[in-house]
């Protein structure tokens, strides 16, 4: 039997590696206290003054916290530690809610203390499909030569997807980029100017006011007009209105400007040579729905449409709702085009997608019925109520129904923004609007809808571009954006690209998207493709990822497998 001791022996108490009585007792009395100041870095006088008069009097509240840290990057060129700890204490934040949020967005560049700052001069080059078919991989070498003092780094779409290969040096893009461009555009210290479109004059949402027009009205002509959301998926406006009207008031209006979709840059063009329509759009939908405001979440990339929209929104006074209209700045982070993920990000928060039910016309922006509207598709409101239903319903091709703007850009004569009729197909999108193949190059497939719309052959170039006319192939027309293949262009090749994008966009909350992203683009890296182990990744990231960037992701490898098996080593 064992002998118990309880109580028989004496504990010497230590403290800081003393014993108790070498210690003054004053010293043990202020630690038994507890301490003087709380855990963590603690806020620097100097930096919090700094934060406080870089912030003025604007609200503390957290929806504005990415606003900013764009603010103090602007001003200081990174987003120090120090200048974070005081970011969170003036805006009474944790630390890690500031932390998470400001590591997770690509344009924004934080230094821990230990690590070296960022040069002043970071110069990005877009890898996306369109810049890498132009030739960016051999320009990213060329500048990463001429320039070794620069950060110069791959950085994802950049929507300019017709001016391929783009250079973004600090916040200015070069379009059709060379070295010596590159060079003239960094030695160029003289002030960017954009040249302002039009003014709106918002003669139909006038009317709405006036009476002229009801809501009821509007919702029928809307309806009438077969007009669908834009942005992808391609849900009918006005059945949109009528959930959103069901829910308590007060309700909102999000404009979802945040086009990251590799090939896509249509809404850009509508910002910047209409931004009047657009934002008469805004103001009629969300009149329709009785909304409080109307926030515009507008992507990082797109510095010369802030400027427009900026002072077009300042023009609107008396026009705008009584909870005002919004500009809010995205941080490159394309999981952001997911109306969920948006809405997240306005609220000053990580862009990771919700899960539904409920839905964000139930439960959307600060938890109130929310609605959602691409720019294109709030673009087409004024003109439907000007012309008429009949006007945009009677348009169309191959059974399409209204116009729509196709982002054209790979290896045609003359890529750009082409407004055309709904159903078009993309040989007639490339023979009659795009001026046809580049030089001599043959046509030898395409990609119908993006990044994520999947890869067809040339002989597949009749299928009407609309909706529900692709999914039957594999592939959709999401938001319009045709990228066209040329003879010598490898399709394994353009299907790790657009992996690899995803892979990298994946905001990694869910498990199939983050590592089945990441493992297909290892495979598709090798000279033959194991169709059985793709396959089974494929169809995992489908069926079990919460959002369309998973579920979407297998379309490119699957068209790749299906349509191209001989360049895939099948």
């Amino acid at each position: 039997m064992g002998t118990t001791f309880c109580g028989l022996y004496t504990e010497v108490v230590r403290v800081g590696g003393k014993d108790a009585g070498d210690v003054p007792e004053e010293t043990v009395k202020q630690r038994r206290r507890g301490r003087t100041h709380p855990k963590g870095r603690q806020v620097e006088p100097e930096a919090l003054a700094e934060v406080q008069v870089l912030l003025g009097a604007a609200p503390r509240t957290r929806e504005f916290l990415i606003e900013y840290l764009h603010r103090l990057q602007d001003r200081f060129g990174h987003l120090s530690a120090r200048h974070l700890a005081a970011l969170a204490e003036e805006m009474r934040l944790a630390m890690v809610e500031v932390w998470e949020v400001a590591t997770f967005y690509a344009h924004l560049d934080t230094v821990k203390e230990d690590e070296v700052l960022p040069p002043v001069l970071t110069l990005r080059v877009c890898d996306s499909l369109s810049c890498e078919l132009a030739g960016a991989p051999e320009l990213l070498d060329s500048l990463r030569a001429a320039f070794p003092e620069a950060r110069v780094i791959t950085a994802p779409c950049m929507g300019r997807c017709n001016c391929a290969p783009v250079v973004e040096a600090g916040h200015r893009h070069v379009e059709s980029a060379t070295l010596e461009e590159v060079r003239t555009a960094i030695s160029d210290k003289a002030e960017h100017t954009v040249l302002a479109p039009p003014a709106g004059n918002y003669a139909q949402f006038r009317a709405c006011l006036e009476g002229r027009w009801s809501r009821e009205d509007v919702a029928r002509e809307i309806k009438e007009a077969g007009l669908r959301g834009m942005g992808g998926a391609g849900f009918p406006s006005a059945r949109k209105w009528e959930f959103v009207r069901a829910g308590p008031a007060p309700r909102h209006l999000a404009v979802n400007a945040d086009e990251g979709e590799p090939g896509t840059f249509k809404d850009r063009y509508f910002i910047e040579t209409a931004p009047g329509a657009v934002l008469e759009g805004a103001l009629i939908a969300a009149w329709a729905v009785e909304a409080e405001t109307i926030t515009i979440y507008l992507r990082d990339e797109y510095p010369d449409a802030r400027g427009i929209l900026t002072a077009e929104i300042a023009r609107l006074g008396e026009l705008a709702p009584v909870g005002g209209v919004h500009l809010r700045r995205g941080a490159g982070a394309y999981i952001c085009g997911e109306e969920s993920a948006m809405l997240e990000s306005i609220e000053g928060k990580r862009g990771l997608p919700r899960h539904r039910p409920p839905y964000v016309a139930q439960v959307g922006l600060h938890g109130r019925p929310t609605l959602v509207h691409n720019v294109e598709t709030l673009y087409w409101m004024p003109a439907i109520l000007e012309r008429g239903a009949a006007w945009f319903a009677e348009t169309g091709r191959h059974g399409g129904k209204g116009w729509r703007a196709y982002s054209v850009s790979g290896r045609v004569r003359e890529p750009g923004v082409k407004i055309a009729p709904a159903g078009i197909t993309a040989r007639e999108l490339i023979e009659e609007f795009s001026g046809g193949m580049a030089g001599d190059s043959r046509f030898k497939a395409y990609l119908p809808g993006g990044a994520s719309g999947g890869i067809l052959p040339a002989d597949m170039a009749d299928i009407p571009l609309d909706f529900g006319k692709l999914e039957p192939h594999g592939c959709f027309t999401g938001s319009g954006a045709v990228v066209v293949l040329a003879d010598g262009d490898d399709i394994g090749a353009v299907a790790l690209n657009l992996m690899r994008f995803f892979a990298y966009e994946s905001c990694g909350q869910c498990t199939p998207c983050r590592v089945g992203t990441e493992k297909a683009a290892l495979l598709m890296a090798e000279p033959t493709w194991d169709r059985e182990v793709l396959e089974d990744l494929a169809a995992v990231m489908a069926d079990a990822s919460i959002c369309g960037l998973g579920q979407a992701a297998p379309n490119p490898l699957r068209c790749a497998m299906k349509y191209f098996p001989e360049e895939v080593g099948l």
